[in-house]
């Protein structure tokens, strides 16, 4: 046993250090609050002014669109709304561009890297840049009167908040003494830069280069890069930017019904690949049957270790602790070579992967499976300095028997056994110009992880990891189908019958 007087001294240090971390922390959150109120301020110095009387042509609107070509069309049909709008309110037509025509560029959509060009192209003629997604439904007088209120000659963060109700791995535990200080935009609701801010972003960017890190969840990291430790300014809360559309004066709202166009993908055209080891044949496969795996049509389950009773395919790769690569590019092979060689669709998930076929089953309508698709959540890696996108693994990974067929007709492989599957995969799709399609429904992380606002307005496909939670619980709260999706499809298959 150590001595008292050592004990003490221990005890003492660590009092002292937790006091410093205290501090550290709420000056931190002191010099934010003073900058919120200091915005307040001017705020109400500037009101709603001839100075800050904006038209459409002082908004340069950029939507966050994707190449896949059902997005680009919905993409393009939000353009068209904007402009639609602009000529009834017989104004100056506003400069509208869909993120992926800006560049070709694996990073473009992270925004960030584009900046400089925003800056050079609106910042002599504009006051805001908006950004919004593909399916945010814009109402330009309720925006006008919106802006209106901040003084464009000042730099603004504008958005409908979110913030973190506990600390979260997804956001790398960041401000794990008080998540809830930190707010970051909901980009359903849309958000806007004020130019002022994009030309001082721009020059940092300058000056500093991204880092080659991971783009894991991009409206938290754009917030962090623009708040800079405090230096640059918090996201300013706009209540007009909206998502459910209750309030008459919403400026925006979000279109969040589930995909369908046309009927549901069958579940026979989709086989579903579990990926597991021997060591959670006894605890995780027990919960994919409980739960979702009735639902699937096709689904086998790829083991290290030939298990009867589940029954388990070993595909003779050894287990490894992390990767999987091996494994994954076992099962590309065999769905592609050796089995069910009419099914259209593979899906990849993990053991602790919970996931909604039938939901799966509507959003696979929008997709064309004659061409390469490589779907779910999109992550990047040292996208900054050229990297590359990939769907993370948990969420699940969605692929056209096509986006195989390329795949492995390419020379890109395993580096190892245990080489990160989904990363991987990634850079290989991103050398053939295959890119993501990104889905937001896919999840990495458990609901806990995730903002209570922005699940809000999902319809959500899959979570992941059992971790701290009752996997079934979740599923049959999240996931499962309901007697309001049983309903619509008997809304919709009556619909078509009278047709």
């Amino acid at each position: 046993m150590r001595p008292p007087t050592c004990r003490g001294r221990r005890l003492a240090l660590a009092a002292l250090l937790s006091l410093l971390t205290c501090s550290l922390a709420f000056a931190l959150v002191s010099k934010d609050v003073k900058k919120e109120v200091k915005q307040s301020k001017n705020l109400e110095k500037s009101g709603i002014s001839e100075k800050n009387d904006i038209d459409l042509k002082g908004i340069a609107f950029v939507i966050q669109s994707q190449s896949n070509s059902f997005h680009a069309k919905k993409a393009e049909q939000l353009k068209q709304s904007i402009l639609k709008q602009a000529a009834d309110l017989t104004q100056e037509v506003p400069r509208v561009v869909l993120l992926h025509q800006l560049a070709q560029q694996e990073g473009a959509w992270t925004i960030l890297p584009l900046l400089p060009h925003f800056s050079v192209t609106y910042s002599r003629n504009s006051s805001w840049i908006f950004f919004c997604e593909e399916e945010t439904r814009i109402q330009i007088p309720q925006l006008l009167e919106a802006l209106r209120r901040y003084d464009p000659s000042k730099e603004w963060f504008l958005g409908k908040a979110l913030h973190d109700e506990e600390s979260t791995i997804i956001h790398h535990y960041a401000f794990s003494e008080n998540p809830t200080v930190f707010k970051y935009p909901d980009f359903a609701a849309g958000w806007a830069l004020s130019i002022p801010l994009v030309n001082k972003l721009t020059k940092r960017l300058k000056s500093e280069s991204l880092k080659s890190d991971f783009t894991i969840d991009l409206k938290h990291e754009i917030a962090l890069y623009i708040w800079d430790r405090g230096d640059g300014p918090p996201l300013t809360p706009v209540p007009e930017f909206c998502t459910d559309g209750v309030d008459s004066s919403c400026a925006t709202t979000f279109h969040s019904l589930l995909p369908l166009c046309g009927n549901p993908v069958k579940k026979k055209d989709i086989f579903v690949a579990v990926k597991t080891c021997k060591k959670f044949h006894g605890d995780r496969i027990p919960i994919v049957k409980q739960t979702w795996a009735g639902q699937a049509g096709h689904i086998e389950y790829y083991s290290d270790y030939a298990d009867s009773s589940v029954p388990t395919v070993d595909l003779g790769i050894p287990n490894t602790e992390r990767g999987h690569c091996g494994k994954t590019f076992a099962i590309l092979e065999r769905f592609l070579n050796h089995s069910y060689d009419k099914i259209a669709w593979l899906v990849i998930v993990d053991d602790d992967t919970l996931i909604s076929i039938s939901r799966l089953q509507h959003l696979l309508s929008c997709y064309d499976a004659s061409g390469p698709v490589f779907l779910g959540e999109r992550y990047g890696y040292g996208l900054g300095t050229g990297g590359y996108s990939y769907v993370t693994g948990g969420g699940g990974m969605v692929f056209s028997r096509e986006a195989i067929r390329r795949l492995l007709a390419s020379k890109c492989r395993c580096y190892s056994n245990d080489a990160p599957d989904d990363m991987v995969l990634g850079m290989c799709f991103s050398g053939l110009g295959v890119p993501v399609t990104h889905s937001p429904l896919f999840h990495q992380a458990r609901p806990v992880d995730y903002p209570k606002d922005y699940l809000a307005h999902q319809v959500p496909i899959s979570f992941h990891k059992h971790w701290n939670i009752d996997p079934v619980k979740v599923y049959f709260t999240w996931l499962a189908p309901s007697e309001e999706d049983r309903a619509r499809q008997e809304t919709r298959k009556g619909f078509k019958e009278e047709l």
